[in-house]
């Protein structure tokens, strides 16, 4: 990712638009906001949340608050995170990966 021709600004993620994320258990809320070619986006899980697919994207995620699981589509181990931590993978490199929140968080996402 290269954060070249953006401009400065901010985001009121109380302002944003709520999209409905269906997981294969469980549901999240999603608020985006596309900045040029970067997507900012604040993601809420419900305690019982599974991705519903596989990515292969990549992205810069931190812990806002709760805690989950990147779970890995190999035999790779889960990367359990909880507030205040960080986890990050490049684009279409290394293994597909999902979120698995056990007992519900909040993300903010950088891809």
């Amino acid at each position: 990712m290269k954060l070249a021709h953006l401009p400065e600004g901010t985001t009121d993620w109380s302002t944003m638009p709520v999209a409905l994320i269906p997981g294969a258990s469980g549901s999240a809320q999603d608020r985006v906001h596309r900045v040029g070619d970067v997507q900012l986006r604040v993601v809420e899980s419900v305690a019982g949340y599974l991705a519903d697919h596989w990515c292969s994207k990549g992205h810069v995620l931190y812990v806002i608050a709760g805690k989950l699981a990147v779970e890995h589509q190999n035999t790779q181990p889960d990367r359990t995170l909880s507030a205040g931590m960080s986890w990050y993978v490049p684009d279409d490199d290394g293994t597909p990966h999902r979120v698995r929140s056990d007992s519900g968080g909040t993300i903010s996402i950088l891809d």
